[in-house]
Formats: C-alpha cells, sequence, structure tokens
C-alpha cells in the first residue's frame, strides 16, 4: 500500500512529506495578482526608459555639432573697384570707388567713395579726382549664404542720391579682384567690379 499523506501536503519524490501547500483566500489571491503586474509594469518601464537613454545618447554622439554654438557670420574688406558701364548712356564716363566695410551680426559700418574724371575726354580725363558721390552708412543687418553676404541699413549720401537716412543695401561676393558688389541706394544701383583689394565672408 501507498504511504497515506497528511491533509494539506503533498508526497515527496521519495515519498515523505514536502513543504505545506498553502490555499490562498480570494482576497489574498487578488492582492497577488495585483502585486505582480504592479511589479511587471515598473520593470517594462525601466526597460523604457533604459532604452529612451541609451538612444539620446547615441544621438548626441553622433552629431556633436548639433549641440555646439553657430559661429558668428561676419563680413569685412576694403579695395578700389570700377562701376560696370561707368555712367551709362551713348558716351559713358568711367568711374571707380573707394569701398570699405565691416559688419557682423549686431551692425557695421559702410563707406563708397565714387571717382570720376573731371571731363569725359581729352588730357586729365583718365585722372579719377571728382568727388561724384559718397555713401556713409550704417549696417543694421547681415545674412551670409556662402560666399555671399548681404547687408542693409541707412545712410547719409551726398553728390548723385543727396540724402539723409536713406535705406541702401548691398550684395558682395568673397575674393580678390573679381569679386563683386552691388549697392542699391536712393533709388539708383551700381554693380561694381573689385579690381584691387579684398573681400572676406564668413
Amino acid at each position: 500500500m501507498p504511504l497515506a499523506t497528511k491533509p494539506g501536503t503533498k508526497e515527496g519524490l521519495f515519498g515523505g512529506d514536502a513543504e505545506r501547500v498553502r490555499t490562498l483566500s480570494p482576497n489574498e489571491a487578488a492582492m497577488k495578482q495585483i502585486w505582480l503586474r504592479l511589479r511587471a509594469r515598473r520593470i517594462r518601464l525601466a526597460v523604457a526608459s533604459g532604452v529612451l537613454l541609451l538612444a539620446a545618447a547615441a544621438v548626441m554622439q553622433a552629431s556633436p555639432a548639433a549641440s555646439a554654438p553657430l559661429a558668428a557670420h561676419r563680413a569685412a574688406g576694403a579695395g578700389h573697384t570700377i562701376i560696370e558701364g561707368g555712367t551709362g548712356g551713348s558716351q559713358p564716363v568711367p568711374v571707380t570707388t573707394l569701398v570699405a566695410f565691416r559688419v557682423t551680426a549686431s551692425g557695421g559700418d559702410f563707406e563708397c567713395l565714387a571717382l570720376a574724371p573731371p571731363q569725359p575726354a581729352g588730357p586729365g580725363s583718365g585722372a579719377f579726382t571728382s568727388n561724384v558721390m559718397y555713401v556713409t552708412g550704417t549696417v543694421t543687418s547681415l545674412s551670409v549664404s556662402g560666399h555671399s553676404a548681404v547687408f542693409r541699413g541707412t545712410a547719409t549720401v551726398t553728390g548723385l542720391g543727396a540724402g539723409h537716412d536713406r535705406p541702401f543695401m548691398v550684395t558682395v561676393t568673397a575674393g580678390g579682384p573679381g569679386a563683386t558688389v552691388l549697392l542699391t541706394v536712393s533709388g539708383l544701383t551700381f554693380h561694381e567690379i573689385l579690381t584691387d583689394g579684398h573681400f572676406d565672408v564668413s
């Protein structure tokens, strides 16, 4: 005959008593289920948080430049230019300019002095000694795209287009001779080519 077991126990592997089997009450079983669910939820939340932290760290390491501050834009230079087409018309007179500017995102200055010969032809027509226009301006905005810069402000103008607080806009390309200047002020537009000097844009 098999050995009899005590109530509330189970027979061991080789017979005899195993650990006592305890039957949970309905309330205890429900509380245990709730505790197990909460524990599983905490584990899932901890795993998800760890995955998010690892992903964020990977993104920051992959693109360190994204957290670095952008370098401030600037444009600066000076030199001699010649205006394309001079004074225009059927008998154009050549015009040269002295251009200088120093501009950052916080503002700057722009200077442009236009010189022409005292007479269109003959003796002295190659001497650029007549002040035909002077623009001295305060820059209030700057934008840079590649190797070109655009800045705006207000200027005092003498000679052609004379006046005070005249809005102006300048577009420059970086480089030495061959770089360009486009000046718009007092309703006039001047296309200029650098012949001597250098413009920096960054």
